[in-house]
């Protein structure tokens, strides 16, 4: 197999969607899908078993995964100590991330360092009510957001972090001793709270209708997220949050329930195409294979 068919099928076996798997690769799924078949072909058997509503790798596959992902790894990191050594990178990269969600890419930024010590690494805090702010601005280099992120002047790169959508309400609230609510609940009884951000991004966490087609009505603007946590621990709305959320802000007054039936929700690298860098590369570079291996 050669070494991007291998990372293609590493990237399917954690993925096991082809159209997920095509955009983390930056490639068309009809080159997922050819460069399965040929590995197919190469070992003898069916690496994967695939309908119309899901992917499943095969115990031959899962045996192939085990065997390249050693390997692989070791060919990544020696390539990207070689890329180090040639390149001699330094400076300052600006990120963008939100609160501590930092932590949940703390793997990649550790690799990103050790493959370029001589980088220096400023982070900066990004306002979920309004997640393009200090790209727009300059002040960040890369922003780690959530997808979709559809804006003709920016470029999406690598997905690196999966967080489920969680039901952000007070202690008070009539759901807060619910086990778990659905998107159709969300029509009878909440406000949710918008920022200024566009409505693809909205929608991921914050539905504009229910499955029925009920209208869910938007309430006060927030600007922070501090703000957006003070309005809803004050019983006026609630919001949907990843549920890394739930780790780093179990404030008094606040519950987080699972939304049972909302797609989780993919955290990508993106930064101003016009602005691209070699450190930009670099990073995406690192977080591309580190997602490939893992």
């Amino acid at each position: 197999m050669e070494f991007r068919d291998i990372e293609i099928f590493l990237a399917l076996a954690k993925e096991l969607h082809f159209g997920r798997t095509a955009e983390r690769l930056r490639i068309t799924t009809a080159r997922v899908s050819q460069s399965i078949r040929k590995a197919e072909r190469r070992v003898g058997g069916p690496l994967f078993e695939r309908n119309s509503r899901n992917v499943r790798i095969t115990p031959l596959g899962e045996q192939l995964q085990q065997d390249l992902s050693a390997g692989y790894r070791q060919i990544t990191d020696g390539i990207a100590k070689a890329r180090a050594a040639a390149g001699a990178m330094s400076g300052t990269l600006a990120l963008g991330t939100m609160g501590p969600m930092a932590q949940t890419i703390k793997p990649l930024l550790d690799a990103f360092q050790s493959t370029h010590p001589d980088v220096k690494l400023r982070h900066r805090e990004v306002q979920p009510p309004e997640p393009l702010e200090l790209l727009r601005s300059g002040d960040v280099d890369v922003a780690l957001l959530w997808l979709p992120v559809h804006e003709p002047d920016l470029t999406v790169g690598p997905v690196v972090h999966v967080s489920d959508v969680l039901l952000l309400v007070s202690t008070d609230h009539p759901y807060a001793e619910r086990e778990s609510v659905c998107v159709e609940d969300l029509g009878d009884h909440c406000a949710f709270l918008p920022g200024r951000l566009p409505a693809s991004m909205e929608a991921a966490f914050q539905p504009f209708h229910t499955p029925s087609g009920r209208p869910i009505a938007r309430g006060p603007r927030p600007s922070t997220w501090h703000e957006v946590l003070g309005l809803v621990a004050a019983g006026q709305g609630v919001v949907g949050a990843a549920r890394d959320a739930a780790l780093f802000y179990s404030w008094p007054g606040l519950t987080f329930i699972p939304v049972r039936d909302m797609s989780p929700v993919r955290w990508a690298l993106v930064w101003r195409t016009a602005d691209e860098s070699p450190l930009i590369r670099a990073l995406s570079y690192v977080a591309t294979h580190r997602s490939a291996e893992t």
